[in-house]
């Protein structure tokens, strides 16, 4: 039976990187550390870049791609990016490196399938991916502005997922940050807030979903203790892990869930895409 291995390296305004693994091959979405930290926060917890085999990007931010120009380079990654994401990039990468993808066509990356969909984020051209193998679907799921209904379909999917929730309402409202900053965040091409995610988690959580991962939390609109605490009330049995700005998390396994038979239960599978346009 298959299992896939996941981690956050870093998730949050400082960088956010994500690692997928069947064991034998792995995948990095996002690159917001250095090329260096990177490579430490993986052997922190006992990874190698030696088994990744491709870097997928979500949007051109900083907090995203800080590390990717070096590190594709360093390892020979093909990079999975879109020509407008690019486009607003300030470097360039080596165009045999360079993987171009569209919108809800799956994609394989060795025994991987990745399958991407545009969400709500002021970038020009942003994704969030579901990976699979052999059954097993693990979602990256931040820089979200609403719940769309692609998110939704996806979240549906997921035997884990790394869900964001980025500012309690109150926290931000009372908080430091000016009118208009605060106003581009909970504008709807934003972020999430814990509530809109926890929503999401209550009315669309799969029985089979056994880890949730609460991703990209501000630093100063949200509080990790307080999150953790109002997700696991409502866990039902999901393991709740809140993904650090400050260091990785542990490597989870994630398998198919089993049955009152013994036999492995996937989920089944209907995708109703609503295809939306970018947001530039």
């Amino acid at each position: 039976m298959v299992s896939l291995s996941v981690s956050s390296l870093n998730s949050g305004s400082n960088g956010n990187c994500y690692y997928i693994s069947n064991g034998q091959e792995a995948i990095l979405v996002d690159v917001g550390l250095s090329c260096k930290e990177t490579e430490r926060r993986m052997k922190q917890v006992g990874l190698s870049m030696q088994s990744v085999k491709a870097i997928l990007i979500t949007h051109e931010h900083s907090d995203h791609i800080k590390g990717l120009e070096l590190l594709s380079r360093k390892y020979q990654l093909p990079v999975y990016i879109t020509a407008a994401t690019l486009a607003n990039c300030r470097f360039t990468i080596d165009p045999s490196r360079v993987r171009d993808f569209a919108p809800f066509e799956t994609f394989r990356i060795g025994a991987f399938e990745v399958l991407p969909f545009p969400k709500q984020h002021d970038a020009a051209d942003p994704y969030s991916f579901t990976v699979s193998c052999e059954g097993v679907s693990i979602g990256v799921f931040t820089d979200i502005g609403i719940p769309c209904e692609n998110l939704i379909d996806q979240f549906r999917q997921c035997h884990a997922a790394f869900l964001e929730t980025n500012y309690d309402t109150d926290m931000l409202e009372n908080g430091r940050y000016p009118i208009h900053l605060k106003r581009r965040i909970r504008s709807g091409k934003g972020h999430l807030s814990n509530a809109q995610a926890l929503e999401v988690f209550l009315n669309y959580r799969p029985s089979f979903m056994t880890h949730l991962f609460l991703s990209h939390l501000s630093q100063d609109n949200n509080n990790p203790a307080l999150v953790q605490e109002l997700f696991t009330r409502h866990s039902a049995g999901t393991d709740i892990i809140v993904a650090s700005r400050h260091e990785p998390t542990a490597v989870y396994t994630i398998s198919l869930p089993v049955n009152k038979t013994g036999t492995a239960h996937p989920p089944v599978r209907k995708r109703t895409f609503v295809y939306q346009a970018s947001l530039f």
